[in-house]
């Protein structure tokens, strides 16, 4: 009993050592045909993932009972060794043991197979097992469950007469993960109301997954209200998982004060935080935590970097972008995959493909989150050519699963190089030879690819031949390609179609007042902006920002706010006088009022970009790259200022618009003008 005792104890510990050691012990002793003892070898080893030694002890059992056969069974179910489970199984039951609800509670968990799944409920169901045990029921349910089959395990679930806390939570489970988070919720209330909820904190996990899938910020009050009252504020998972529902719902005000709320806060509450500041566009707060935490006595984790560094993409930090890389090398992180494809995508949106290449080629074993970011920089900076080469080259390097992002990264290379032939092939190709189906961001990519090359008939084939409830979502960049080109007739049938889709989408109606402005239709502009206001619609602002020794400097169009705005100013009229010298001339007929033309040209000298270069020249180096940051698409005539500003400053002067990026060195653009 001591010997067996003591191999239950190396077995909890997983102590392989110990427990190898005790059993040279029991051969010494001659114990080893005890039954007793050799169950309990049989378990330790089991426990211990020593497969093959477990099936040794089982084979050399000149005795076995169901406990023993039982035990063998779990072992190879625990190694994900169904096929070997299920083989001894029906030997036991050939041999004539008596089957109980143990022998199948493993194999049922185990199945990753529904028809084996099946099979195994079937024998459960003609030895009357079913309603024997209730962690053999619970199996069956959590086995349906799995499958997605929600109305199977719900039949199982209502026949069983006594109900555990986890028969609870695998049903209510079961109906969030397939979306009928309605039905959830009537369960978890049906479990309250018969007093089952007791202190276990999973049926609240799974709930508070409900609100987060359904997006119901009062629903998730509800459920935060109840939290409290059951006393499980203070609880870690808890404390995450209700910041996180806030989070996904849309409250990060309710999402701060959770945070707040927690007097020992763990890494993951930081973390989730710091996500949550990210996702709902607020990187400056987002980086002002992750500074809070550094002054604790926590370390950030994998996780916690990758957000961080998505916040710096974000905000197009680069000097606290290349800090933290210098902290993910100092504190061994390295080498994360997670960590390296965020450092990718951080350089990538901070303007620097190289720093980000440099990254990607010290990756030794990439995965398709490596290669999908560093294809998908390639696309966003116009690189279309090497992105494709490096799609390439991942196909014959590592050949992989590929997934929709890849080839919506594939996509938008195409589209942002007018590489259309090759952005159909791939089209094609993902359809016919991967088996992925187009999702919106597919088809949204391919009607800007066709619209931007000016294939304005394709385009619209293309859209007619989408799923209806794709087309309402593609019209948008074919409008934006109707401006590019200045294709009025067909602009305005697209704009009806965007209008009245969705009245109050302003973007809809500048576009198309941009569009008549550029053909001189002075009063159908000025008819369209004026229902944009009678809609209540407001355009959003334009700005840029420059980052200048880890300072953030932001310009609005005409700011005068600037601490040195006199000398911003004088710099640009500076360099608007070298401009002209330099053969540039205003590019005037995107202005959006009937302006004489010197009247328009004063009205883009003061875009926000053009302070933000005048600042950068002021307050960096000569031949210092600057790098701009700007929320709205770069009008034409901006586009060519900082062409001849990169000419005759010798700068390198990239810019990322809210479309891509733009890299304008020795008066040339990396876009060629297609943009």
């Amino acid at each position: 009993m001591a010997i067996s005792l003591t191999l239950s104890s190396c077995a909890s510990l997983n102590s392989l050592h110990d427990g190898t050691k005790l059993h040279a012990h029991v051969l010494q002793l001659g114990f080893q045909q005890d039954i007793f003892v050799q169950t309990s070898l049989l378990d330790m080893y089991s426990k211990c993932s020593d497969l093959a030694s477990a099936r040794n002890v089982f084979d050399e059992m000149v005795m076995r009972n169901v406990v023993c056969w039982n035990t063998m069974i779990s072992a190879y179910c625990r190694c994900f060794r169904v096929m070997e489970a299920m083989s001894l199984l029906k030997e036991m039951w050939v041999i004539g043991f008596e089957l109980n609800a143990s022998t199948f509670v493993s194999v049922i968990a185990a199945c990753t197979n529904l028809r084996r799944g099946l099979s195994m409920h079937c024998c459960v169901f003609k030895l009357g097992l079913q309603h024997c045990e209730i962690p053999l029921a619970n199996s069956v349910v959590n086995m349906y469950v799995k499958f997605g089959l929600i109305d199977d395990a719900r039949s199982i679930f209502d026949t069983v007469d006594e109900r555990s806390i986890l028969s609870w939570t695998t049903i209510i489970g079961g109906y969030v993960s397939v979306g009928n988070v309605g039905e959830a919720f009537n369960l978890f209330n049906r479990m309250r109301q018969m007093g089952c909820v007791s202190q276990d904190m999973v049926p609240f996990v799974k709930i508070i997954l409900g609100c987060v899938k359904s997006g119901n910020l009062l629903l998730a009050s509800s459920v935060h209200s109840l939290v409290l009252k059951s006393g499980f504020h203070g609880k870690a998972l808890i404390d995450n998982s209700v910041l996180n529902m806030y989070s996904k719902c849309g409250d990060i005000v309710s999402a701060q004060r959770v945070f707040e709320m927690v007097d020992e806060k763990c890494i993951f509450l930081w973390t989730s935080m710091i996500a949550a500041n990210t996702q709902h566009g607020y990187p400056a707060e987002a980086l002002d935590l992750f500074k809070s935490l550094l002054r604790t006595d926590l370390k950030p984790n994998e996780a916690t970097i990758a957000s961080i560094l998505s916040a710096c993409a974000d905000l197009g930090s680069l000097s606290i972008g290349n800090e933290i890389e210098h902290y993910v090398k100092l504190n061994g992180l390295a080498s994360n995959q997670q960590v390296q494809t965020s450092l990718i995508h951080m350089y990538c949106k901070c303007g620097r493909i190289d720093k980000a290449e440099k990254v990607f080629a010290g990756v030794l074993h990439k995965d398709l989150a490596i290669w999908s970011s560093m294809i998908n920089g390639y696309a966003i900076h116009g690189m279309g050519n090497e992105a494709l080469k490096l799609f390439h080259r991942m196909q014959i390097t590592k050949p992989c699963s590929l997934d929709h992002v890849v080839f919506t990264s594939i996509f938008l290379a195409c589209s942002h190089s007018g590489l259309v032939e090759d952005g159909l092939k791939y089209f094609k190709s993902m359809k016919d030879d991967y088996r992925i189906e187009p999702g919106i961001e597919h088809y949204t990519c391919l009607v800007d690819l066709l619209g931007r090359a000016g294939h304005f008939d394709l385009a619209l084939k293309t859209i007619q031949e989408m799923p209806l409830q794709v087309q309402a979502q593609v019209w948008a960049p074919l409008l934006s390609s109707c401006r590019k080109h200045r294709n009025i007739e067909l602009g305005e049938y697209v704009a009806k179609k965007l209008l009245d889709l969705n009245p109050g989408n302003t973007s809809s109606y500048v576009l198309m007042a941009n569009i008549y402005t550029s053909a001189g239709k002075w009063k159908e502009a000025a008819k369209t902006r004026s229902m944009m206001r009678n809609k209540g619609s407001v355009k959003e602002p334009g700005w840029s920002q420059i980052e200048i020794n880890g300072s953030v400097h932001v310009f609005m169009a005409g700011d005068r706010s600037h601490h040195r705005s006199a000398s911003i100013y004088e710099k640009l009229n500076e360099l608007n006088t070298k401009l002209k010298e330099a053969g540039y001339v205003a590019e005037t007929d995107m202005v959006v009022h009937d302006l004489e033309n010197e009247d328009k040209e004063e009205s883009m000298k003061v875009h926000s970009e053009r302070l933000a270069v005048a600042w950068g020249l002021i307050g960096t180096e000569p031949g210092t790259t600057l790098t701009i940051i700007k929320n709205l698409q770069t009008c034409g005539d901006c586009h060519s200022f900082l062409k001849f500003t990169s000419k005759v400053t010798g700068r390198h002067l990239i810019v990322r618009d809210g479309q891509r990026f733009h890299h304008f060195l020795l008066g040339s653009c990396s876009c060629k003008d297609f943009w």
